[in-house]
């Protein structure tokens, strides 16, 4: 089913924003080679049109969770570009001041909790964030994305079973890229239909085409009006896939070239684009002027990063959590 093309300006925002992910996170894998950026680096290209689609259907006080594949989540729901570079560099000013680095994106002005490492642990997290805000009587939503991998841990089965039950303002988005950290999905799940398996919760439960950032846009409106007015969670399959590797060590050898050439024909923000220009709403001047404002957000970020500070030695030992032994919590009270 063809998925509806919204207004012209919503469409230029959703193709402007996969683009600005796709300049940044190209520009990260030429500084992670550089070794300007260090540590891992998890990149979403190829699948741009997911954190696009369902975070422009968000207000700002909704909350978003991620994965350690976090750059294009933090860049749609507001977190700045500068910010995330520097902290990319570990520079004091990067949004997690330089601690966190690509995997731990975080933000909370803009709402925006991770960049989670462990795979699997942040669902809780965000179940926990929409009992707070359902408590507190509000029609906030929180979004939590995540890879198929993390539905054969056991946080999946908790966090669904949990927000069924107590009918929490949660909206579960599948990043179903197929292959999680490098094992297909068939070789590691009986069932393959991960919309029917979220299903078995009791909750509303769909696949949707994540190469189409309009497909993903309808299907997450649809969720939201449905969780804001109490029907509780929903979950989202988004059938994506990655055109790098798993991470910038992986070696890449359990995906045929064609296999990977295939998925890039579905390119979405190329897709995109041309289905924008074949109904006149946008021209490939247009689009070129996209990509050149991508181009110079990027450029001047790399330059904030470069120019910012990195952390003393001396706060080494700051926001930094070490176990107390009770007898030492006695003799300081004496």
């Amino acid at each position: 089913m063809t998925s509806t093309l919204p207004s012209i300006e919503a469409s230029t925002r959703l193709l402007g924003d996969m683009i600005r992910i796709r300049v940044l996170e190209e520009r990260c894998a030429e500084l992670y080679q550089q070794t300007k950026i260090r540590g891992f680096l998890h990149l979403a290209i190829g699948e741009e049109a997911v954190s696009t689609g369902v975070i422009h259907q968000l207000r700002p006080d909704d909350a978003v969770v991620a994965t350690y594949r976090e750059h294009g989540h933090a860049l749609v729901k507001g977190v700045g570009a500068n910010q995330i570079m520097a902290e990319m560099y570990g520079k004091v000013e990067g949004c997690s001041g330089g601690r966190g680095g690509s995997m731990h994106l975080f933000d909370a002005e803009h709402r925006f909790y991770g960049g989670n490492a462990i795979v699997g642990g942040h669902l809780p997290l965000a179940v926990g964030l929409s009992l707070a805000d359902q408590t507190l009587a509000t029609d906030r939503v929180t979004v939590c994305f995540f890879g198929e991998g993390a539905m054969a841990e056991g946080e999946f089965h908790e966090a669904m079973n949990l927000a069924a039950l107590w009918d929490t303002p949660t909206l579960f988005v599948c990043e179903n890229n197929l292959y999680a950290m490098g094992t297909s999905l068939d070789s590691s799940e009986s069932q393959t239909n991960l919309a029917v398996k979220a299903a078995a919760y009791n909750l509303p439960a769909w696949t949707v085409d994540g190469m189409d950032v309009a497909a993903v846009a309808d299907a997450t409106r649809r969720a939201l009006t449905s969780i804001r007015a109490g029907g509780g969670p929903v979950f989202l399959e988004c059938e994506t896939y990655r055109f790098r590797a798993h991470s910038m060590f992986d070696p890449d050898l359990y995906r045929s070239k064609d296999e990977i050439e295939s998925w890039k024909a579905r390119d979405p923000i190329v897709t995109f684009g041309q289905r924008l220009a074949e109904v006149g709403q946008l021209d490939e001047a247009a689009i070129e002027q996209l990509w050149e404002r991508a181009g110079a957000e990027v450029d001047e970020a790399v330059l904030f990063a470069e120019r910012g500070t990195l952390e003393p030695v001396e706060s080494l030992t700051e926001h930094v959590y070490r176990r107390v032994a009770i007898a030492d919590l006695e003799e300081g009270s004496q």
